[in-house]
C-alpha cells in the first residue's frame, strides 16, 4: 500500500538484508509484517524486537529524533515508551536511517480491550501530565521538534482551508463540511496559548495507546514528538468514548478556551486526513471520520 508520492519500497527481503549487514546476530530470527501507518513500516523480528522503517526521507527525520530523545524521556514517565536499541543506518537494500526497538506486549486501545473508559481517560491524563511537566533538557522549538500542532490555530488556516475544500468535492462524503469549517474558524478567533511550551507526543490516537488487562499500559510512536504549546496534544480525545473524554478533561482541569482549541486541532487533523488519504488509506481515512462525527455529535456542548 503506497500513500506518498516519494515512499521508499520495503519488504520482508529488505528487512532482512538490512540485518545481514548491520546486526547478522539477529538475521535469522523470523520477520512477520505487525502493521504499517501513515510514517512508518513495522516488522515484527522474533519475539522482542520490533523493526520500524520510514514510509519517506521526510519520516526519516522522525526516527533520528526518537533515537535521539526517547532514551531520556522513558525514566520519567509512568508507562512503556518505545526503547531504541538498534540505530539503522542506510544501506545497499535501504537508503534511509531505521530503527529496532523492544517489542511491548499489548492491544490497541478500543471497547475490546478497554475494560473501564473513565479510569482510562484518567490514566492518559496522568501520563499528559507528567509528560508536558519535564524539563526540555536543552530542547526547543526548532528543526524536527517544531512541529505544526504544537503551534498557534491561525498558521494552518490556509492549509486547513484547502483541505476543507478538497473534502467538499469527494463524491459521498458525508460529512457536514459546512459545521466543521465554521467550528474551525471560529477558534481562530480565540486567544492564543500564553503558558510555557512543553514536551508533545504529539498524535496520541488510539492506535498509539496500548492496552494490558484492560488498562493503560504503553504510548507508542513518538514520531511526532515535539516542543510547543500543549493545546493539540488533547484533540485525539474525540476519537475515545465520551465516559474516557470527560474523565481526561477533569484530571487535566482544562479550561473552556483550551477544549476549544483542542477541538479545533481536532478538526484540522481529521479533515486534512480525508483529504489526503481518501483513495489510498481507507482505514485511516475511517478513524478520521469517526473523529469528526463525534466532533459534530458534541459540537453545542461547546
Amino acid at each position: 500500500m503506497t500513500l506518498h508520492e516519494n515512499e521508499v519500497d520495503v519488504d520482508e527481503a529488505i528487512v532482512r538484508a538490512l540485518l545481514r549487514e548491520q546486526r547478522p546476530e539477529w538475521a535469522g530470527l523470523p520477520i512477520s509484517p505487525a502493521g504499517a501507518g501513515t510514517d512508518n513500516t513495522m516488522y515484527r523480528l522474533g519475539n522482542q524486537l520490533l523493526v520500524r522503517l520510514p514510509r519517506t526521507p521526510d519520516n526519516a527525520k522522525a526516527v533520528q529524533k526518537e533515537q535521539t530523545w526517547l532514551p531520556r524521556l522513558a525514566p520519567h514517565l509512568p508507562c512503556r515508551i518505545p526503547e531504541p536499541v538498534h540505530a539503522g543506518t542506510p544501506g545497499s537494500a535501504f537508503p534511509l536511517v531505521w530503527s529496532v526497538y523492544r517489542w511491548i506486549d499489548g492491544e490497541e486501545a478500543g471497547p475490546g480491550s478497554v475494560t473501564d473508559w473513565p479510569a482510562f481517560g484518567a490514566d492518559l491524563a496522568a501520563i499528559v501530565r507528567r509528560l508536558h511537566s519535564l524539563p526540555l533538557m536543552g530542547a526547543a522549538r526548532q528543526g524536527e521538534l517544531s512541529w505544526y500542532r504544537g503551534g498557534a490555530l491561525p498558521d494552518c488556516d490556509r492549509w486547513i482551508s484547502g483541505c476543507f475544500d478538497v473534502c467538499r468535492t469527494i463524491p459521498g462524503l458525508d460529512l457536514d463540511i459546512a459545521r466543521l469549517r465554521h467550528l474551525w474558524q471560529s477558534a481562530l478567533a480565540l486567544p492564543e496559548p500564553s503558558g510555557r511550551e512543553v514536551w508533545l507526543h504529539g498524535d496520541l490516537k488510539a492506535t498509539n495507546l496500548g492496552v494490558q488487562q484492560g488498562k493503560l499500559h504503553a504510548v507508542i510512536d513518538f514520531g511526532c514528538l515535539s516542543v510547543g504549546f500543549p493545546d493539540a496534544e488533547h484533540s485525539p480525545l474525540w476519537d475515545l468514548p465520551p465516559t474516557a473524554r470527560q474523565a481526561y478533561w477533569n484530571a487535566m482541569s482544562l479550561d473552556d478556551v483550551t477544549w476549544l482549541r483542542a477541538r479545533a486541532w481536532a478538526i484540522a487533523v481529521g479533515v486534512s486526513g480525508v483529504s489526503y488519504y481518501w483513495g489510498t488509506y481507507p482505514a485511516f481515512v475511517s478513524e478520521c471520520l469517526s473523529r469528526l462525527r463525534a466532533i459534530l455529535e458534541t459540537a453545542d456542548e461547546g
